[in-house]
């Protein structure tokens, strides 16, 4: 088995993945919880967390497996003559079911040109559709219970190149934040799927849904910790604004994903030894390079750092154990190899078998640093940067460095989860700075920089920029007290 680290600090697994898929394998944890009566509720039972989440084959080869019927409505032959041919094509050529038989769906149009049409609908509101070209890794828009499946390789197997696990974190953290009561309500509505969308799914699916294969040994290390409760209450502000139809859904995903980005970093610092709180000095693009831009990259560095730090700390722990050091004081350098072998294979689930190199502690030792830090770097070391960019939090705009420079749809996001009717503009960047560590202003700036590298102007030109460009986005008032305020549209005025 390969070094059971990374999953030691912040669970089983936390990868780089699309926030769209993070959320979509949220929901076929949450989906089958649902079923079963117990959503958001682990019912005292920390681990592990098992569960079946639904294939929907049948749906599946009939939006993804099924290029054949745009031939046939090419054709124009009859209605008949094509329910025919289509229903013999898929009985040859779908694929991981039991049963490939079709002809369920006849009696359920009155055209097969209708059948086409809502096909091509369905096919049109698909997620992440550019990036994931294999049929079996197509997802459909989630518009409710219907419309969510795991994702499965060619042969029908689970895969784990879409969905990673981080949505099954995701789910955990939800579960254990201390909004889970409140929230649960808004899934389960969401869950119903009562909405005409996800009827029309249903008309396609065939009844009774085959159950899953069960899924099990995800891990989330710590029963409580203030970004659960943090994501939990963003959530359900954004589900208590009763946005239309399913915009909300885009909010969800982009919180979704910033605060396992948020958790990833803390529980760094936290291992790190690092007492100062995280913040991301965000830089509202200038024309020109500015203080805050070079401010805002060096700390996108410092913390894009904290991970691997994390994971050289927690191999520190183990060697500045009583255990280690007792292994140290052996007689003979063999017996304190193979006992300090021993530790490493209870510790972290290490395979001896992996290492070709002298029966030395200090040389294992340095093996085994190296080994930690190139998986962490290709997994769990990616996430602040590839959630930040995803999220619309970090950019490389106009510089070829990477800093935190937020998006119109990551501030629009953050005023919809934190500004329930308007809010003082100061009071906005006090807020987004107590909370996430967001900082815009030179207030906030003054308390998190060195005083040799703190310049007012700079940070008051930003919040300046930053004022104009939410006023242009209508989510921003100046009133004849000369005062500005923050607008959620939706909120309560």
């Amino acid at each position: 088995m390969a070094l059971w680290l990374d999953e030691q600090i912040w669970g089983h697994r936390i990868h780089p993945q699309s926030p769209w898929l993070i959320f979509l394998e949220c929901l076929t944890v949450a989906e089958y919880f649902h079923r079963k009566g117990t959503l958001l509720d682990e019912q005292g039972s920390y681990y592990p967390l098992v569960f079946h989440p639904l294939r929907r084959m049948h749906l599946r080869n009939i939006l993804w497996n099924n290029d054949v019927i745009k031939d046939l409505e090419n054709e124009r032959a009859d209605s008949n003559t094509n329910w025919t041919t289509w229903l013999a094509w898929m009985n040859e050529n779908a694929q991981n079911l039991n049963d490939n038989d079709f002809s369920y769906l006849k009696p359920r149009f009155e055209k097969f040109s209708d059948f086409a049409f809502l096909v091509g609908m369905l096919r049109d509101a698909s997620v992440e559709g550019e990036s994931n070209k294999r049929w079996t890794s197509r997802f459909v828009f989630p518009f409710g219970a219907s419309a969510i499946y795991e994702d499965a390789t060619l042969d029908g197997k689970r895969d784990y190149v879409n969905f990673t696990r981080t949505g099954e974190l995701l789910y955990l953290m939800l579960c254990r934040s201390a909004s889970a009561p409140e929230l649960r309500p808004y899934l389960t509505h969401f869950l119903a799927g009562d909405n005409q969308w996800n009827k029309l799914l249903q008309v396609l699916e065939k009844a009774p849904e085959e159950n899953g294969v069960e899924r099990k040994h995800s891990y989330l290390p710590y029963k409580a910790h203030p970004s659960f409760d943090r994501l939990g209450e963003d959530w359900l502000r954004l589900f208590e604004l009763r946005l239309p139809n399913f915009d909300v859904l885009n909010h969800l995903v982009t919180m979704g994903a910033f605060h396992v980005m948020l958790y990833h970093l803390q529980v760094a610092a936290a291992w790190r030894g690092k007492k100062e709180r995280i913040t991301f000095l965000c830089e509202v693009v200038a024309p020109k390079k500015t203080l805050v831009r070079e401010l805002s990259v060096i700390n996108f560095q410092e913390n894009n750092s904290l991970s691997g730090e994390a994971i050289q700390a927690y191999l520190t722990q183990i060697t500045s154990s009583d255990d280690w050091l007792a292994a140290m004081q052996l007689r003979t350098q063999q017996d304190q190899y193979s006992k300090c072998v021993e530790i490493l294979k209870k510790e972290i689930w290490w395979d001896i078998e992996e290492y070709e190199g002298a029966e030395d502690p200090a040389q294992l030792l340095e093996f085994i640093r190296d080994k930690a830090q190139h998986r962490h770097q290709q997994h769990a070391g990616e996430v602040h940067r590839s959630y930040g960019r995803l999220v619309g939090l970090v950019s490389r705009r106009a510089t070829t460095k990477f800093r935190y420079a937020p998006t119109d749809s990551f501030l629009k996001t953050l005023i919809f989860a934190n500004v329930p009717q308007r809010m003082e503009l100061k009071e906005f960047f006090h807020l987004l700075f107590e909370r996430y560590g967001l900082v815009f202003s030179e207030r906030e700036a003054k308390q998190v920089i060195e005083e040799e590298d703190y310049e007012s102007k700079p940070f008051a030109a930003n919040a300046a920029r930053l004022e104009a460009r939410l006023s242009s986005l209508g989510l921003l008032r100046r009133l004849s007290d000369g005062c500005a305020y923050i607008i959620n549209p939706h909120g309560l005025e």
